[in-house]
């Protein structure tokens, strides 16, 4: 039996998804973030040294970060209808979000997430004025822009297709979910790019997706 160490709010809510597209029994260990700080609990750690989620166990196996988790479960399980065939163009498309949804496009969402939180933030009100106009430089300079040629370009990418890597929905779209739905909530993304817009109610939409939300409960990033 497949068991997901599933954080509330957190990326292991796509591991959820994939396995009930591929139709596999699971079960589902659940972690709360503490409160304050947001951070998983230390009891993760008993599972994995780094204490974070997703973390699968599959027999003898356990797996820590979700780009692995998606390709292991994907590759071993999926029969083949997740994965595009290899030495094809699609096949490279896919290795290429598969790689792109962490690797470039969520850095940028947690630095602007950590400068929202600094301007927001409780602080001394001498330092306040100080530590937002560093803030709101860092995003004005540099992250913003680099949302929005992220954003451009994964909009103009789907226009090619209707699935990030083809025609036909792959573990990609799972994979890519998480940091198109974290944009949707900060990161910019909203209905000025159709084509995203429509990828996210199009996954949402999908049966699994929801069985995957019931299993889960309560996930913010759907605010």
């Amino acid at each position: 039996m497949i068991i997901v160490h599933h954080l509330n709010n957190s990326r292991s809510q796509r591991i959820l998804w994939l396995l009930e597209e591929l139709a596999l029994p699971y079960e589902v260990k659940r972690y709360q973030r503490d409160a304050k700080t947001m951070l998983a609990p230390p009891e993760l750690r008993a599972v994995h040294p780094l204490g974070k989620s997703p973390v699968i166990s599959d027999g003898e196996v356990t797996l820590a970060e979700s780009g692995a988790i998606v390709e292991y479960l994907a590759s071993r399980y999926g029969n083949g209808i997740l994965i595009p065939n290899t030495n094809t163009p699609d096949h490279l498309r896919y290795l290429y979000w598969m790689h792109f949804a962490e690797g470039s496009m969520m850095p940028p969402l947690l630095l602007k997430l950590i400068f929202d939180r600094i301007e927001s933030g409780p602080m001394p009100f001498f330092v306040r004025p100080i530590a937002r106009k560093i803030s709101g430089s860092a995003k004005n300079l540099m992250v913003l822009p680099n949302l929005k040629r992220l954003l451009d370009f994964m909009e103009s990418e789907l226009g090619k297709s209707p699935w990030f890597a083809g025609p036909n929905f792959s573990a990609a779209d799972i994979q890519m979910s998480f940091p198109v739905e974290a944009a949707s909530v900060r990161g910019g993304l909203d209905e000025s790019r159709p084509k995203l817009w429509a990828f996210l109610k199009t996954i949402h939409a999908r049966p699994a997706y929801q069985r995957a939300l019931e299993k889960g409960g309560k996930y913010e990033l759907l605010k």
